[in-house]
């Protein structure tokens, strides 16, 4: 007996489910997250730091450039301090008086001072000079033999001035040993003469000054004959506070 045919398998539709499956949840997006904003408080530190990161850099390659400018000027002009030379010096009045109550010392000097520009290639520019003469050393002392102020000028690149410098004093008390010796040096030409400047200068570069520095010039340790043969003794300049 020949078997029946068989029915043809149902293929299930697209998307067919079974009645009896439990559905399944669908699954949700991932939740989207928001982008975080920058905090006010954070940019604002940022562009502080960065802006005092630049003043600092910009400050420091300041100094070097100033630094570097300086020391190529220096080089350039090369600066010096003036020379000076007691040049000669004469006492044109020298009297000790003795009387009852003490010794009177009248006298008057007449001296010049040389001073030397050594720079080429710069000017100096000078305030007004003071200037002290005294005389004598050892167990004496020092006499005051006056004072005057010589007035500034501008000297030229190395140039060479003469300073004429007159003191005098009248009636200065000094002790008799002291007189009596002063006048023995006076007329031997053993007296000490001691001198004494003060003084601003400057330099000048196209016109434009340089703040002055304050300097103090001695002359010491000279006497009357060694001038008298034409000596000229060097004096020592001391700096005596910088800029003003």
């Amino acid at each position: 007996m020949a078997e029946p045919p068989l029915k043809p398998i149902l293929q299930k539709p697209p998307g067919y489910k079974p009645p009896n499956l439990a559905a399944q949840p669908v699954p949700r997006p991932p939740p989207r997250k928001l982008p975080i904003l920058p905090s006010p408080r954070k940019n604002r530190r940022s562009c502080c730091r960065r802006f005092c990161c630049f003043l600092c850099f910009f400050v420091l390659f300041l100094i070097v450039v100033i630094v570097a400018a300086g020391g190529v000027s220096y080089l350039w002009f090369d600066p010096k301090l003036p020379v000076f030379h007691l040049q000669s010096f004469r006492i044109s009045k020298f009297n000790v008086t003795d009387k009852p109550d003490g010794s009177y010392l009248d006298a008057k000097t007449i001296g010049r001072i040389e001073v030397k520009n050594p720079n080429s290639k710069l000017s100096l520019n000078y305030g007004d000079i003071e200037v002290e003469i005294g005389a004598g050393a050892g167990e004496g002392g020092r006499t005051e033999l006056g004072s005057t102020t010589v007035p500034g000028f501008v000297q030229s690149k190395e140039n060479t001035t003469s300073l004429k410098v007159e003191t005098g004093v009248s009636n200065e008390v000094v002790d008799g040993g002291a007189g009596r010796k002063l006048n023995s040096g006076n007329r031997t030409g053993e007296l000490v003469v001691n001198v004494a400047a003060r003084t601003k200068v400057g330099f000048l570069v196209d016109g434009r000054r340089i703040p002055p520095v304050k300097i103090e010039v001695t002359c010491g340790g000279v006497n009357l004959r060694s001038l008298a043969r034409g000596d000229l003794p060097k004096c020592s300049i001391h700096l005596r506070k910088w800029f003003l």
